[in-house]
């Protein structure tokens, strides 16, 4: 006999993981409920964790996840979409997000109670993601709107509040683009592969065609007739042994032999010849049927199309683990852990002052002014002189608090050598293992160059004759420590790297900030923090030596313009010893770098506090020191 539970989610969280299973008509599917992103793995699906009080929205979102899962396990093949999946990125989402939507609309079809309860999931996805806030289709994410139109020309449906508002910032483009591809609609839903043609025709009717590769019905149907050809040529009497006789006829009448053989080197020849003739046909055909030239290569930089860097093919994004082994990671973690043993009672008293704010907001919080309730014990005198006085009472709600990532990105530049370092690294680890009990995502990222005052950018600079103004002169070396899924205790030791002697050098902020402001923005959090640290100002000797003075410094500007204007991640700052308030409009600066715990757990304890004159408390203290 199973022993009984005291949670009150169990039951519920039992049924529903039974229904998904029948539903995806799949009884040895695995079910499972984590705090992780939802999404299927093979034989497992993963649904939004439920919590004891069982919130609406915690209902209705499991219940919307689970049955949009199934209904993807139940409709779709896996060999077929494989068979007919783009190359290209855009064209890959596309592709993807109009299936997704296919098997949510033969759901909608055979079991219409799942309609409903998908609507509720997608509302919350939009809602999280913020959708209802944007204005302009550039803003909103063309694949996403794609799928929300072909789900709701299948079913009929009104799509949610926030993903209407993306499916309508898109729709006249898609109907003028593909309207009569997508006439035809109804008539793929049941069939994936015929459905998968047409996502690929409307791709390609929505310019995107460069990217879906070689077609493979195409190259199916060759197959065949070679097989068929060399079926015939094996019935043949003649051809067999072919080799055979070809050699005695070259024996009879050697005179012809020769003739007939042919050189390699003519042969390559003429295929060239023929390759010329084909190109000349091409170059003669129509201006309307002319082939569309390449587009022209993407800008070094959305903040500023006019940023130049001369050479990236050196540069890298690496893993930790990449540049170090195993024993040398543990070894420097371990000299880490000894040089900052003082320090880490101080962090960790901090950490645990953030993580008790974190968990009061997610736990609870209270309407005040109520007719009834709980008895508000700041009013108890008013009510013992007058126990009529309305208003008195106070009631406990649930509290929002919307799914986070944080991202801490570290200055790794020659001159944060020694204490600097250490410090930064070690309040890192206690932010992050603080924030993840709080269910919080991390990712813990650093920059600098690959070598000092110039690379192998700066070698082919040399050797191209010193062009005037060439641009960012080094090779960047951007730094994962920690990935945002990954859990801390893997990423542990990667944090001593920073340890590493020859690992700290230059710093180019402008392009660091980018890049995570780029990794962030693929995520799928509703709110998004990224916390710079730094010691100065951008610097690399071997780009501002041949370049303007200001050049790497104009361009941190204006990636933080970028950033602010888009508000899709909340930027904030550190410096060291140095102004960061003349770059970040949220920021402190520090004199003593024992100060970075106590300041880097108050601006993230002010970012969760819904008082603003908390925040603006912190926030006023931008020259502290």
């Amino acid at each position: 006999m199973s022993k009984p539970t005291d949670n009150p989610a169990d039951p519920f969280k039992k049924a529903l993981a039974e229904a998904t299973k029948v539903m995806a008509h799949d009884p040895d599917l695995n079910v499972t409920y984590s705090v992780d992103p939802s999404g299927k793995s093979g034989d497992s699906l993963r649904l939004p964790q439920v919590s004891r009080r069982m919130t609406k929205d915690e209902v209705l979102l499991a219940r919307g996840t689970a049955d949009a899962l199934a209904l993807h396990h139940r409709y779709h093949d896996a060999q077929t979409h494989a068979k007919y999946v783009p190359p290209g990125e855009m064209a890959r989402d596309l592709y993807e997000a109009m299936e997704t939507a296919r098997c949510e609309a033969m759901g909608a079809r055979d079991m219409p109670g799942t309609a409903k309860n998908i609507d509720a999931k997608i509302g919350a996805e939009a809602r999280r993601m913020g959708y209802d806030q944007i204005t302009q289709a550039a803003d909103a994410p063309l694949p996403v709107a794609a799928g929300y139109l072909v789900r709701h020309l299948a079913t009929g449906r009104e799509m949610p509040q926030g993903a209407q508002n993306v499916m309508e910032l898109w729709r006249g483009f898609i109907e003028d683009q593909a309207g009569g591809t997508l006439e035809n609609l109804n008539d793929k839903l049941a069939d994936q592969t015929e459905f998968a043609r047409f996502a690929r025709k409307i791709i390609d009717d929505l310019g995107y065609g460069d990217q879906l590769g070689e077609d493979p019905d195409g190259t199916d149907d060759d197959s065949p007739d070679d097989a068929q050809e060399g079926d015939e040529e094996e019935e043949q009497p003649d051809s067999t042994g072919s080799d055979d006789q070809q050699d005695d006829e070259a024996e009879a009448n050697p005179e012809q032999s020769q003739d007939e053989q042919q050189d390699p080197s003519e042969a390559q020849v003429s295929m060239d010849e023929m390759a010329d003739q084909e190109m000349g046909e091409e170059a003669e055909m129509p201006e309307g049927e002319a082939p569309l030239e390449p587009p022209a290569p993407a800008p070094a930089s959305e903040a500023d199309p006019n940023y130049i860097v001369y050479n990236n093919e050196n540069d890298e994004e690496v893993s930790a683990e990449d540049l170090a082994d195993p024993v040398e990671l543990e070894r420097l973690r371990a000299y880490l852990d000894q040089q900052l043993e003082p320090l880490k009672g101080a962090v960790s008293r901090l950490a645990n002052k953030l993580q008790r704010r974190l968990q009061a907001q997610q736990n609870r919080s209270w309407e005040f002014d109520r007719e009834e309730g709980i008895l508000d014990a700041g009013r108890l005198a008013r009510v013992v002189a007058n126990p009529t006085t309305p208003l008195s009472f106070k009631v406990e709600k649930d509290t929002e608090f919307r799914d986070t990532i944080v991202t801490l990105l570290l200055d790794n530049s020659g001159s944060m050598r020694g204490r600097p370092i250490s410090i930064a690294a070690i309040c890192a680890d206690v932010l992050a293992r603080t924030l993840e009990r709080c269910n919080v995502k991390v990712e813990i990222l650093g920059f600098t160059t690959r070598a000092w005052k110039g690379g192998q950018a700066r070698e082919k600079w040399l050797a191209d004759g010193r062009p005037q103004q060439p641009g960012r002169l080094n090779d960047l070396r951007h730094i994962v420590y920690k990935s945002a899924d990954a859990p801390l205790r893997r990423a542990r030791a990667n944090l001593g790297l920073m340890m590493k002697e020859g690992l700290l050098k230059e710093n180019i902020d402008g392009e660091a900030l980018e890049w995570a402001h780029r990794r962030m923005a693929g995520r799928r959090e509703a709110r998004k923090i990224l916390m710079v640290i730094s010691d100065g100002a951008p610097v690399d000797d071997s780009t501002l030596s041949v370049n303007p003075a200001n050049f790497l410094e104009k361009h941190l500007r204006d990636v933080i313009a970028m950033v602010e204007k888009r508000k899709m991640v909340e930027l904030i700052a550190i410096g060291i010893g140095h102004d960061v308030t003349r770059y970040y409009d949220r920021a402190v600066t520090i004199t003593d770098v024992d100060q970075l715990a106590g300041a880097m757990t108050e601006q993230l304890a002010s970012l969760f506090d819904n008082d603003p004159r908390a925040r603006a408390r912190i926030f006023g203290i931008k020259k502290a020191g």
